[in-house]
């Protein structure tokens, strides 16, 4: 297929799609106090993306987190792209976190498999050795950990809300 060059700058990487998955600590402010706060596991894809992955649903028939990201994406904009969103949960222990950063794997996953199949599609080879080193080994794991200064930062709101309550 041969992209113009709207739908090429639309795929936003400099050699190949980029799109993002993300946690996002939301703080919900009442009055003079935190009052809540909600861990949200969301994203955001680029327009090339996921019209072309639109265009070719039935290639990803059996997957269910593709075929929910494509259904429920809404579009934000040339520069937000499909907006996508899967886990939205108040923040009242790690467990909420261990369950966000499982979910925020299950996006990367689907949207690395995504990429690869719009960069097949379009005949685009993956410049960036060290990333296609890590998309098909567990170093993508190691990106959904949180580190200590973030664990001590979560741990504060916890207590935050706590009293807050």
């Amino acid at each position: 297929m041969k992209l113009t060059k709207k739908d090429r700058e639309m795929l936003w990487g400099e050699s190949g799609p980029y799109s993002e998955a993300k946690i996002v600590i939301n703080t919900r402010i009442l009055d003079d106090s935190v009052s809540r706060v909600m861990i949200e596991v969301e994203g955001n894809i680029n327009p090339t993306t996921f019209k072309i992955v639109k265009k070719n649903i039935g290639k990803f028939a059996n997957d269910e987190i593709i075929l929910q990201l494509i259904e429920s994406a809404i579009y934000r904009g040339e520069e937000y792209g499909y907006q996508i969103a899967t886990s939205y949960e108040e923040f009242t222990d790690n467990e909420v976190m261990k369950k966000a950063r499982k979910e925020l794997d299950r996006v990367k996953a689907a949207i690395i498999k995504m990429h690869r199949f719009v960069m097949d599609y379009l005949g685009i080879e993956n410049e960036n050795e060290a990333w296609q080193n890590a998309a098909g080994s567990d170093a993508l794991k190691d990106l959904g950990k949180i580190s200590k200064k973030e664990y001590v930062y979560y741990e504060k709101l916890q207590t935050s809300v706590k009293r807050n309550k």
